[in-house]
């Protein structure tokens, strides 16, 4: 498989997909559309971008090629690096094509441009559907007929007026009761709780034998926020393999856990002091991988 289609197969499960050296290709979700000139339906897709400031390497790509075709991370690295010589090359004469991503070309200010591939839908919930057009539906008014108003006045009988005033008695007569049943209510309560507070303030609490307090003296060790970073991986016993690898040459290695990508990140070292960090990642590029970078956590 080619470096782009290893890009490909990523865009389907990541947001930012970083060609170390190069740039990355960061997605955008956009939700369902239609297009009202032609009545085409579009569904929800993910846009591939380009950020050529995006050169950082984090170690997705190269964990990816190093576990499909079986090889180290410095390997698929070393891959990569050779892919993006060869398209830093061939770019200077015509178009660079990566298959099922887009296009690279430069313009009049020798800037990089990305055309993006719009015939793959790299959303997995959108699999399967497709934009269709749909026919224009024709509306058409409707007549409304107004109503007339007879202006003949009405004769109201008399047993309904008699009815209307016995109405009125009765329910006069059912809210004074409902308001003396209220107001009794109220009076009890009152007398009850009155009751209660004598009984409260009455009573005492008494504990003859108290517990002594114990006190603990607890030392918090405060986290190191300065990380020197030898990669990151997608499987965590390919991370444990690289810990145990650095502690065989007399590294401090450990694992820090997983970044906001997923995949578990693994240090030459922690410090607190960030000179110290400095000296630490001169050192590893200097005597073990140019790749190290370092990490900053901040706690609050």
């Amino acid at each position: 498989m080619t470096t782009a289609n290893y890009i490909k197969d990523l865009l389907y499960r990541y947001d930012c997909v970083i060609v170390p050296n190069f740039g990355g290709f960061v997605t955008n979700r956009i939700s369902a559309r239609i297009n009202t000139d032609s009545n085409t339906f579009y569904p929800p897709t993910k846009e591939v971008g380009f950020n050529s400031h995006l050169t950082h390497n984090d170690g997705l790509l190269a964990n990816y090629i190093a576990s499909v075709e079986n090889i180290s991370f410095e390997k698929a690295n070393a891959t990569i690096l050779e892919t993006v010589s060869e398209w830093n090359t061939a770019i200077k004469t015509e178009a660079v094509v990566l298959e099922n991503v887009g296009s690279f070309s430069l313009n009049e200010k020798n800037q990089l441009i990305f055309s993006p591939t719009n015939t793959i839908n790299y959303l997995t919930s959108s699999f399967g559907l497709t934009s269709f057009e749909s026919n224009e539906i024709a509306r058409t008014a409707e007549k409304v007929i107004p109503l007339v108003p007879v202006n003949q006045p009405r004769k109201t009988p008399v047993f309904i007026k008699y009815a209307a005033a016995a109405a009125v008695f009765l329910a006069f007569g059912y809210v004074g009761w409902t308001g003396y049943e209220n107001k009794q209510d109220q009076l009890n309560f009152a007398k009850d709780q009155k009751q209660l507070e004598q009984k409260i303030q009455t009573a005492t609490f008494v504990i003859e034998s108290p517990l002594a307090t114990i006190e603990l003296n607890v030392d918090k060790e405060l986290p190191k926020p300065y990380h020197v970073i030898a990669g990151a991986f997608q499987f965590t016993e390919n991370a444990e393999k690289k810990v145990n690898q650095l502690k065989a040459k007399g590294f401090k290695a450990i694992i820090l856990g997983k970044n906001k990508w997923g995949l578990t990140q693994v240090a030459y070292a922690s410090f607190y002091k960030k000179t110290d960090a400095f000296k630490s990642l001169a050192s590893v590029r200097k005597t073990d991988s140019r790749d190290a970078w370092l990490l900053v956590k901040k706690f609050d």
